[in-house]
């Protein structure tokens, strides 16, 4: 199967096929396929932070097309769009549809996405393989030996369990409150009384800005943890690592966002031998 990053700096399956891709003076994205496809499979490689880059993917998904392509398949780590998953107000965008509408109507022979952040986005894909966060979060623990897991709210609940049955280990469930209006936090709790300062290793889908992981790190500290550890499967770290990195004694991420350099994080590359 041949292979075409349509970001150049993210090669999961490795290097892949020659295009030159530019944008037009009036913003409208193209792209020049320069290898021979006619026949072939290919698989399709992006990382999406904006329309530009859904651009981009629609109209390289055409000129493939166009090429002859036999199958397509599509890698798309980060889905977009995938936390505006419920509108909870009268005149919302329902986001995360509007994007599984666009990659459905491009009839990829197989969409794969890694560690969703709700079981919304693999129920709206058609064709859609999920990558689950397992194998990488093992990665993160290896040098670990005595941990707990802590799931931070009740939307990782079920994956924290699935983890640490696999792992053998114990976790502690975490809850909090946001208000929908504003976004904003509060009342986030830990359920267990002493912590007797185990190493507490944090484990969800997605860092933004940080606040809920800086809430729980002083709600865990405050419950007798030891080392907190966090990981993540994909880190916008919109606000940097400064504040994180004064509670985390180690931070974990992949590149499914962006490609990062931190002394503060140590990010682990997308590849096969994690899927």
């Amino acid at each position: 199967m041949k292979v075409i990053n349509l970001e150049p700096t993210f090669q999961p399956y490795g290097p892949g096929l020659a295009y030159e891709a530019f944008t037009f003076n009036g913003g409208e994205p193209h792209i020049r396929i320069q290898e021979p496809v006619a026949g072939a499979d290919v698989q399709v490689t992006t990382r999406i932070q904006s329309f530009q880059d859904m651009g981009l993917l629609l109209v390289a998904v055409d000129a493939l097309r166009r090429a002859g392509v036999q199958n397509l398949y599509l890698f798309l780590p980060y889905f977009p769009g995938a936390r505006q998953d419920r509108c909870t107000q009268v005149g919302e965008a329902l986001t995360v549809k509007i994007y599984a509408d666009l990659i459905n109507a491009l009839q990829f022979k197989e969409v794969q996405i890694f560690d969703p952040h709700s079981d919304v986005t693999p129920a709206l894909l058609q064709n859609v393989k999920v990558i689950s966060n397992q194998t990488f979060a093992q990665i993160c623990i290896a040098s670990l030996s005595d941990y707990l897991l802590i799931s931070p709210d009740a939307g990782a609940l079920k994956k924290t369990v699935a983890l640490a049955q696999r792992l053998g280990v114990d976790y502690v469930e975490c809850s909090k409150k946001r208000n929908t209006l504003t976004g904003q936090l509060s009342d986030v709790r830990v359920y267990a009384d002493d912590l007797q300062g185990q190493t507490c290793v944090v484990v969800d889908d997605i860092c933004d800005g940080g606040a809920t992981f800086l809430q729980l790190a002083q709600a865990l500290r405050q419950h007798g943890a030891g080392s907190l550890v966090l990981i993540v499967s994909h880190g916008i770290f919109s606000r940097g690592f400064t504040a994180l990195a004064t509670y985390y004694d180690q931070i974990f991420s992949t590149d499914s966002f962006q490609t990062l350099s931190s002394d503060a994080l140590t990010q682990i590359h997308l590849s096969p031998a994690l899927f």
